[in-house]
Parts: C-alpha cells; sequence; structure tokens
C-alpha cells in the first residue's frame, strides 16, 4: 500500500530549499546507494550541498530565483508491505522520470522508520525550457492514480478509502496512528467530530506548554474549558457547546496519553528541550566569557613581577601587544617573564577569541563559494548551450537535405 503526500510548507527560500535537501540526504536515514538525481548533475557524488547548488545554477540561468524553489513528495509502504529499499528506490525513480520529466528530482529511501518511505525533491525550474512546475488538484489526484498503477504492475497493496491495510473496513472515528502531520488527512476521515476537534486542540496546545496553567490558558484560546483538578481521577474538556469529552476516551480514539501522568511529562520534556536549548546558545559565550575572567585573573597575579623590560619599553614607546589592545585591563603588566600559567592562559584565549572570529566569517565565505560556482557553472552552461544549438543546425541542414532529395527524385512516371 503505497501513499504519495504532497508536503505543503513555506518552499519560496533558499534556506528552506536547501534545509530539506540536507535532510533527505542524511546518512543515518539513507545511503549512497539509495540516492539519484534525474536531470542534468554534473558530479560524481551525491551530497546535499552539490545537489543544493545544482537546484540553484538552474534557476539562475533562467533567471528564476524567486517563488516557489521546490517541490517535495513522500511515497510511504505499509510497514507490512513486502517491499525492499531496492524496490522502493526503483519505484521512486520511475515516479519520478514520469511525473516530474523535465525538472531535476533528488529521490532517495530512508529505512529510519518502521515502513520505508521515498523522498522526491524536486527543483521547481525545468532544465529543458524554464517553466515552472505547478500541480493542479486535478494533478494531484493524477498523481495518486499513477502511484497505485505502478504498484498494480509491481504486484504491491493499492490503497482503498476506508480500508485497512488487509482489506477489512475502518470504522467511523478510528485512527489506528496519529501524528501531528497528519491534522489535515484525519480532519477528512472524520468530519463534524467535537472528539477530533477537542483532540487536535489538545495536540496543538501542547506544544511548547511547559505547565498545567500554560495547558488550561492555550485550551481556552482554542474554545475548550478544561475541569482538572486533584479530586477528579480524569480530565475533562468542554467545548462552547457544551460537549465534554474525557481524557479517556481520547485514549481510546486516538491514543493519545493526555492523563494528568502523561500531560505532566509532556511539560517535562518541553522545559527539558527549552533548557537545553539554551544552554547550546549561550555555551560558546560562557566559555569565551571564562577564558577573559581568567586572563584578568592571572596578569593581576603577575602584575607585580618585575624584570619585564620589553613591557616598559612598549609603554615608552606607546606601542601594544595585541592582547593589552583586546584586553586593555593587562596594560602595564608584564604578560611574559616567569609567569608561564599566563602565557598558556592568553593563548588559549587567542585561540578562542580567532576561532569565533573565524566562525563569523564562515557565511559570508559560503557566499563567495556559491557566487564563484554560479559564474563557473554559467560558463559551462553557456558553451553546453551552444553544442546543444550546434547540434540542433546540423540535424535541421539534414533533415532539409532529405527532403531536397526526395523532391528531386520524385514518383517514377
Amino acid at each position: 500500500m503505497a501513499v504519495n503526500k504532497t508536503i505543503n510548507k513555506r518552499t519560496n527560500t533558499h534556506g528552506a530549499m536547501r534545509n530539506c535537501i540536507e535532510y533527505v540526504l542524511r546518512q543515518d536515514k539513507t545511503s549512497e546507494l539509495l540516492t539519484y538525481i534525474t536531470g542534468p548533475y554534473c558530479h560524481n557524488e551525491i551530497n546535499y550541498d552539490l545537489v543544493y547548488r545544482t537546484f540553484l545554477e538552474e534557476k539562475k540561468m533562467w533567471n528564476k530565483d524567486t517563488g516557489r524553489m521546490y517541490a517535495h513528495n513522500i511515497i510511504s509502504w505499509h510497514k507490512d508491505e513486502q517491499i525492499t529499499p531496492e524496490q522502493a528506490f526503483e519505484f521512486g525513480k520511475e515516479f519520478a522520470e514520469n511525473w516530474f520529466s523535465g525538472f531535476q528530482t533528488l529521490v532517495a529511501v530512508h529505512k529510519d522508520k518502521d515502513h520505508i518511505h521515498c523522498h522526491l525533491v524536486t527543483n521547481s525550474v525545468s532544465y529543458e525550457d524554464g517553466r515552472k512546475l505547478h500541480n493542479t488538484r486535478k494533478d494531484l489526484e493524477r498523481m495518486k492514480q499513477l502511484t497505485n498503477q505502478m504498484c498494480r504492475e509491481r504486484g504491491l497493496t493499492v490503497a482503498e478509502k476506508g480500508k485497512h491495510f488487509d482489506g477489512s473496513q475502518i470504522e467511523k472515528g478510528e485512527v489506528i496512528a496519529w501524528s501531528k502531520d497528519k491534522y489535515n488527512l484525519f480532519r477528512q476521515q472524520v468530519k463534524d467530530s467535537f472528539v477530533a476537534d477537542c483532540a487536535m486542540a489538545v495536540l496543538k496546545a501542547l506544544e511548547n506548554c511547559i505547565s498545567k496553567e500554560k495547558f488550561i490558558e492555550k485550551m481556552k484560546q482554542f474554545g475548550w474549558n478544561v475541569n482538572w483538578t486533584e479530586k477528579r481521577k480524569h480530565i475533562t474538556f468542554q467545548n462552547q457547546e457544551g460537549k465534554k469529552v474525557r481524557d479517556s476516551n481520547l485514549f481510546k480514539t486516538f491514543h493519545l496519553d493526555i492523563s494528568k501522568e502523561g500531560l505532566e511529562n509532556e511539560f517535562n520534556g518541553n522545559r527539558k528541550k527549552a533548557r537545553d536549548s539554551a544552554n547550546r546558545a549561550s555555551r560558546s559565550d560562557e566559555e569565551l566569557a571564562g577564558y577573559y575572567r581568567q586572563v584578568e585573573a592571572a596578569c593581576e597575579g603577575a602584575g607585580g613581577v618585575t624584570g619585564a623590560s620589553d613591557g616598559r619599553e612598549r609603554r615608552v614607546t606607546g606601542e601594544k601587544s595585541e592582547d593589552e589592545r583586546v584586553y586593555p585591563e593587562i596594560s602595564g603588566k608584564d604578560t611574559q617573564a616567569e609567569n608561564g600559567k599566563t602565557e598558556a592562559i592568553l593563548r588559549e584565549s587567542r585561540n578562542a577569541r580567532r576561532n569565533s572570529e573565524i566562525k563569523r566569517r564562515n557565511s559570508s565565505f559560503d557566499n563567495r563559494t556559491v557566487r564563484n560556482a554560479e559564474a563557473e557553472s554559467i560558463a559551462s552552461e553557456e558553451q553546453r548551450r551552444f553544442e546543444e544549438q550546434k547540434r540542433l543546425e546540423e540535424q535541421e541542414r539534414a533533415r532539409a537535405a532529405r527532403r531536397r532529395n526526395k523532391r528531386r527524385s520524385g514518383p517514377e512516371l
């Protein structure tokens, strides 16, 4: 049973395209043997940076480097489907070459989940004529039909609306697995269900929520009052129409553990994530600040050292060392002489400062690299187009010669 899903997210920035390609080609999810590029690709290996630059070069060539950058599709198979990663890879390549003909498409099979799935990331600009990729709702329906047809040709199960993988009927309101990314799909399957509305409101309210009070406040914003007291075992949700849903009902229907204990676990997890993120963001700054504090303390201890003629000579001439310029607190104090500990700390601090400066320059260096690659690509592309035009002209001359010969010969009398 193959499901072909188009990921509907913002795709109008270079960063979004680069991040998508980087995710699809992560080594912990796929391997080089399960990756492929349809259309022109002049590199011997496939990695996210080369694929990103290749897509970007094609856009620049047609002067269409704005708007939608790419399309992202996922073809996934049921966990019980008898299909290997290699078969899924061939499936994805065939689908890309048929449906996205004329567009560069990255194909990669992921096998890190309990079900095999294939990612397709397609450049939004055609390498044949520069047209933009566009899929209507009818195209999405035809895409599904093509996926089902390819499954039939391979003897794979075909997805049927309202039925399980084994062919049994799905009861109304039944959901086997829940995912936050399946809001819209689930919404279509259980229309007009206030229980489903409550489940979606709970999941939205839980995002980044770190306390019971904040959760209750968010649920109220979504139109649900929460009755959560110590005396009652269960949590009850009530909407503006007076309809009530108990936490145990949501667990039975959607397998959502939103009991008191389950919600508290979610709050604790969100708090830990927030702390870890803050720690990662400030760790480098704290380390650098620590070096500065050590330098100041060490230099204060070295202030009484005698015999530092170099330092006194700099004060007379007005020249300052690099350390004195960066750390004005040590000006006039001996940083060499017999205090080896001070020198070691100063070297360590200088290295930390230089590393920080290198990191700040990385982004501009990457931009220069991309620009150089673009210039080289444009030159090679112009040469390719010149050769292609020459080949077409030769073909046209050959066809014209054949037509002239045919007219001269004429029909026999």
